[in-house]
């Protein structure tokens, strides 16, 4: 359970039905009255090395944007929805990229207005569409704290066109699993051995916890894929890689390997990444490999063509041996 150090929030949000219980939930935590959650001058003065710090305040906001970004992998778009930046401090993490050392979780209490947009461009599309809702935060993590996406798998089932979906590094998923559905939600868990888990992305869920959690989704009907990302190419990686794939073959369920579906994503880094590491987590591994790693964009780092090239040629060979009836949806 997360427990808040502060909360920095937006007046407005008292407008709200889940900013009224936000304020009441957190009643005894310290609180400041921002005028934007997207500039918090005195977060943005605060130094690298208070990274950790800065995680463990709450803002909670009114989501402003609302433009639906076209996608070509699981979803159809991705949507803004919810909250964005999250608790844990996976040393790679994308929305460092976004955010800077602001990459604190945020939270926004308009959902009624969100979830509405979704629902009526899923009605007036022509085909089924997909949209993607946590593609800037964990949603899973964020339901311990506003119970969010309880909210939404019960609204969203009672449409009958459309799907949401959502990757996830945490296995909270008991509330979920006793929600009606209708097969509309695809749930994906995130996994990575065991070692990368511990020491790369603190804070987050176990990979045994993770996988006992796919199979209750999967248990509950939910259709649910398998992220291994992001694909860290440290000292015998090959070895760590093809064991969590056993692993995988040998813990998920029946009906999980029935119908699993994979996406396997490269890790990308960057200058900004490297900064905060350094001075926030001075002990920890240097994901940055300068033999491995080449430019991509100002500031960002992603693998070499050629290491990329043997990556995918290893999982394609791996995965093809231990679910050789399951689809990969892409490799990137």
């Amino acid at each position: 359970m997360f427990n808040p150090q502060e909360i920095y929030y937006e007046k407005n949000i008292e407008n709200y039905e889940l900013g009224k219980e936000l304020l009441e939930k957190y009643k005894d935590v310290p609180k400041k009255i921002i005028e934007n959650h997207n500039n918090i001058e005195e977060m943005r003065k605060k130094q690298n090395s208070e990274f950790r710090n800065m995680k463990a305040n709450l803002i909670i906001g009114v989501r402003k944007t609302h433009k639906f970004v076209e996608n070509h992998k699981v979803s159809d778009y991705l949507v803004p929805y919810t909250s964005s930046g999250c608790i844990a401090m996976c040393l790679y993490c994308y929305l460092v990229c976004n955010y800077n050392k602001c990459a604190y979780l945020r939270l926004f209490v308009n959902r009624e207005e969100m979830l509405d947009k979704i629902i009526k461009t899923s009605e007036k599309a022509e085909k089924e569409l997909t949209f993607e809702i946590g593609s800037n935060s964990d949603l899973i993590l964020e339901n311990t704290i506003t119970n969010n996406l309880n909210w939404t798998i019960e609204n969203f089932s009672k449409t009958n066109k459309g799907y949401l979906t959502f990757p996830t590094k945490f296995s909270m998923v008991d509330s979920i699993c006793n929600i009606k559905h209708n097969g509309r939600i695809i749930v994906r868990m995130s996994v990575n051995p065991e070692k990368i888990i511990q020491d790369i992305e603190i804070g987050t869920s176990r990979l045994k916890d993770r996988v006992e959690a796919i199979n209750k989704l999967k248990e509950a009907n939910y259709k649910v894929g398998i992220l291994i990302a992001p694909v860290i190419m440290f000292d015998n990686w090959e070895k760590e890689y093809e064991d969590l794939i056993i692993y995988l073959k040998e813990n998920l369920s029946v009906e999980v390997r029935k119908e699993v579906f994979f996406e396997i994503i490269f890790m990308t880094y960057s200058y900004v990444h490297r900064k905060i590491n350094e001075e926030a987590f001075p002990d920890s591994i240097n994901l940055y490999n300068q033999e491995l790693m080449t430019g991509r964009g100002r500031g960002k780092y992603m693998y070499k063509g050629f290491v990329r090239e043997e990556g995918e040629k290893f999982f394609r060979e791996k995965l093809n041996k231990y679910f050789p009836h399951n689809k990969i949806l892409y490799i990137v």
